[in-house]
C-alpha cells in the first residue's frame, strides 16, 4: 500500500514528548468487573502501558494517546451503551474490546459495524465473528489478537486425546462463546477416537449448579471439559468434585487463573490441562513479559494481557500511518502496520520511535508484537500456535504447543 503524509504531519509526529499540544482518544469497552472482570484488567493496564510507550516515543500525528476506559460489567448492553456513548456521543474513531466474545459481538453489530468505526478485540474468538464478516456484516472494520475458537477447538481435541481423556463430559456456557467452542471440539474429537458423553450448558451468574453438574456426571466420563469463566468454573469445580466426580479436567483459555486454582484448590486440579492462544516468542514478548509487571502490577501471563499490548500498539501504529484519528482510514492503517513487506519492528519505547520515523518519511513498517509476527485475513482473524498448559502444584505451567501447520495437519487427517 502506498502511503504519503504532508511534511507538516511528519514534523508533528518526530516532536517531542513536552510539545504535544492535543490528546487523540481511542474507546476502550472492558469487563473490568464481573465473570471476566480479572482478563479486563489486565487487558486495560496492556493498552496503557502500549500508548505510555508510543507517547514517550513521540506520540502519534502530532499528539499523546489516551484512553476513555469504559467497564462494561460483563453485560452485553452495558458493553453496548458504552460503545454508543464513546462513538456517537464522544466520536472516538476506534474501540478496544471486549474481551469476551459475548460482549464484542454486540457491541460490533449494533455500534462498530453500522458506524464504520475500527474495532479490535484482544481476546474475542469466538466463530461467529468470522462468519459476520464472511456474511458481510462488519463492513470490514473488525480485526482480533486472537486465534478463532475453530482453530482452539481442534487442538483441544487432540490435547484430550494425548492425554487419555476418552469419555469426556462437557459444562459449557450457555452463549456463543460456549456453544461455539462445544461445536469446534466435538467434531474433531470424535473423529480423533474420543467419546462426549453429555453436554451440558449453565446460564451464569447461580448461586449453585448442582443440577448441571448432575445431569453431566450420570454417563460415567473420565474427565470434564469445563468452558466456563473463573467465578462461575470454580463454583462447577468444586460441585463436581464434591459430588464425586473425577478428577480430571479439561480448561478453556480463560480458566488460566489463579483465582480459579485458589478457589477449588490445587490439591484437586493435578490433572488439569488447557489450551490456549498461544506466542511466537520475539524481543517485544521478552520486552513485555520484563517490563508489565512493574507497570501494572500483574503477572505478564494473565489471560488477554500479551495480546491487549498489541492490540493497543496497532490502534496507536494505525492512528500514525493514517495521519490522525480519520475513522475511514484505520482499518487499511491497521492492516499497513503489519505489512510484510515493511520494516520490522518490536514493543517498546526505541522501537516505537523507530516506527513512528519510518512512517513520518512514508515508509513501511512490520510491527512483529508480544504474540509474534501476525497477519490479518479478509475478516480480521490471524492464524497462530495454541499453548498447552497443565496446573502444576498450583501454578500454570507451560508442557507444549501446538504449531498452526499441527492444527492444518489434524484437520486433514479429519477429513481422509
Amino acid at each position: 500500500m502506498k502511503r504519503t503524509f504532508l511534511a507538516t504531519v511528519a514534523a508533528l509526529s518526530l516532536a517531542p514528548f513536552a510539545a504535544q499540544a492535543c490528546d487523540i482518544t481511542i474507546g476502550v469497552v472492558l469487563e473490568l468487573t464481573g465473570e471476566a472482570g480479572e482478563y479486563g484488567q489486565a487487558g486495560a493496564k496492556s493498552i496503557e502501558m502500549a500508548f505510555r510507550d508510543l507517547n514517550e516515543a513521540g506520540g502519534v500525528a502530532g499528539c499523546m494517546l489516551k484512553t476513555d476506559t469504559r467497564d462494561s460489567q460483563t453485560q452485553a448492553n452495558v458493553a453496548v451503551d458504552a460503545a454508543t456513548q464513546l462513538v456517537q456521543v464522544q466520536k472516538v474513531p476506534a474501540i478496544i474490546g471486549g474481551i469476551i466474545s459475548p460482549m464484542s459481538i454486540p457491541i460490533l453489530t449494533s455500534v462498530t459495524g453500522p458506524a464504520k468505526v475500527l474495532q479490535v478485540s484482544p481476546a474475542s474468538s469466538s466463530p461467529t465473528l468470522t462468519a459476520l464478516g464472511r456474511e458481510g456484516k462488519t463492513n470490514g472494520i473488525f480485526f482480533r489478537t486472537i486465534t478463532s475458537d475453530a482453530l482452539q477447538g481442534v487442538a483441544a481435541a487432540k490435547f484430550a486425546i494425548d492425554n487419555g481423556f476418552t469419555r469426556i463430559a462437557i459444562i459449557h456456557q450457555n452463549n456463543d462463546f460456549g456453544v461455539n467452542l462445544v461445536k469446534e471440539f466435538t467434531d474433531p474429537y470424535t473423529a480423533l477416537g474420543g467419546t462426549v458423553v453429555s453436554v451440558t450448558p449453565y446460564n451464569g451468574k447461580q448461586s449453585s449448579y448442582a443440577a448441571e453438574v448432575t445431569a453431566a456426571l450420570a454417563e460415567g466420563a473420565d474427565a470434564l471439559y469445563l468452558i466456563s469463566d473463573p467465578v462461575d468454573g470454580a463454583t462447577i469445580a468444586r460441585t463436581w468434585i464434591s459430588q464425586g466426580g473425577v478428577q480430571k479436567f479439561l480448561l478453556n483459555d480463560g480458566m488460566n487463573s489463579q483465582d480459579f486454582i485458589d478457589s477449588v484448590g490445587k490439591e484437586y486440579l493435578g490433572e488439569a490441562y488447557g489450551t490456549s492462544s498461544g506466542t511466537n516468542p520475539t524481543p517485544s514478548t521478552e520486552y513485555f513479559y520484563s517490563s508489565y509487571e512493574a507497570f501494572s502490577g500483574i503477572d505478564p501471563a494473565a489471560p488477554a494481557a500479551d495480546r491487549s499490548y498489541d492490540a493497543g500498539a496497532l490502534v496507536g501504529l494505525a492512528v500514525a500511518i493514517a495521519g490522525g484519528p480519520d475513522a475511514a482510514k484505520l482499518p487499511d492503517a491497521l492492516r499497513a502496520a503489519v505489512d510484510p513487506e515493511g520494516e520490522v519492528i518490536y514493543a517498546g519505547k526505541e522501537e516505537f520511535a523507530k516506527a513512528l520515523g519510518l512512517i513520518a518519511e512514508g515508509k513501511a513498517i512490520r510491527y512483529e508484537g508480544v504474540i509474534g509476527p501476525v497477519h490479518f485475513d479478509a475478516y480480521g482473524d490471524i492464524s497462530g500456535p495454541f499453548r498447552l498448559w497443565q496446573i502444576k502444584d498450583g501454578v500454570v505451567t507451560t508442557v507444549g504447543e501446538m504449531t498452526t501447520a499441527d492444527v492444518d495437519a489434524i484437520k486433514a487427517q479429519i477429513q481422509q
